[in-house]
C-alpha cells in the first residue's frame, strides 16, 4: 500500500510512513509532533481506505490517501482505484433500491411536515404517509411519493433519504392490490 500526500502544490507518492514523514518535515508550515506522527502511523496501519486530512492551521490542511498505485502517473490516471467489494452493505442496499421490478409497491415515509401555527410561525411535525403506487423499482416508488407530497405540503417540509430508516417499502405484486 502506497501513500499519496498533498499540501497545496506540494505532492508526492511514497511507499511507507517514514518517507511520508520526511516529505512532511520538508514543508516549513507543517510541524511534526509526536501526536501527528502517532496518528499518521495508526491511520496507515488501519484498514480505513478513506482519505484523511490533517489541519495545519485555520483553513489549511494536508491530505493523505492510501493507494495501490505504484507511480504518481498511475495515481493521476486512477489506474489503481480500489474497487468496492460487492458484499459492501451500502452497495447491496443501492442495488436493492434500483432493482427493476415493475408492479405495485406500498411505501411508508416518515417526514417532517411544515405547519403554520395560529401565531403564523412554522413548526415541524412528524408525519407518516403511506401510499400504494405503481412503480418500476423501490427508488421509483420513493420518488413518486415525494413528488406527490410536494404538491400537497409546504415546500419547506423535510423528506428522509430513500436509504434511511424513515422510508419503508415492499412489493405488492404485478397486479393491482384489492385493498
Amino acid at each position: 500500500m502506497n501513500l499519496y500526500l498533498r499540501y497545496f502544490d506540494d505532492e508526492t507518492l511514497v511507499h511507507d510512513v517514514e518517507e511520508a514523514l520526511v516529505f512532511l518535515s520538508n514543508i516549513d508550515e507543517i510541524e511534526i509532533t509526536p501526536e501527528l506522527e502517532a496518528d499518521l502511523r495508526d491511520y496507515v496501519a488501519s484498514d480505513d481506505m478513506y482519505p484523511k486530512r490533517y489541519k495545519v492551521r485555520s483553513r489549511q490542511y494536508f491530505i493523505i490517501i492510501k493507494t495501490e498505485a505504484e507511480t504518481m502517473q498511475d495515481f493521476k490516471d486512477k489506474k489503481a482505484v480500489r474497487q468496492v467489494a460487492p458484499t459492501d452493505p451500502k452497495v447491496a442496499e443501492q442495488k436493492r433500491l434500483q432493482e427493476i421490478l415493475p408492479g405495485w409497491y406500498e411505501g411508508t415515509l416518515d417526514f417532517k411536515r411544515v405547519v403554520v401555527n395560529h401565531l403564523g410561525k412554522c413548526e415541524y411535525r412528524d408525519t407518516t404517509f403511506t401510499a400504494q403506487c405503481k412503480a418500476e423499482s423501490i427508488i421509483d416508488c420513493y420518488n413518486r411519493i415525494c413528488d406527490y407530497l410536494l404538491t400537497c405540503v409546504d415546500k419547506r417540509s423535510q423528506f428522509p433519504a430513500a436509504r434511511g430508516k424513515n422510508f419503508h417499502c415492499h412489493y405488492l405484486g404485478a397486479e393491482k392490490p384489492l385493498s
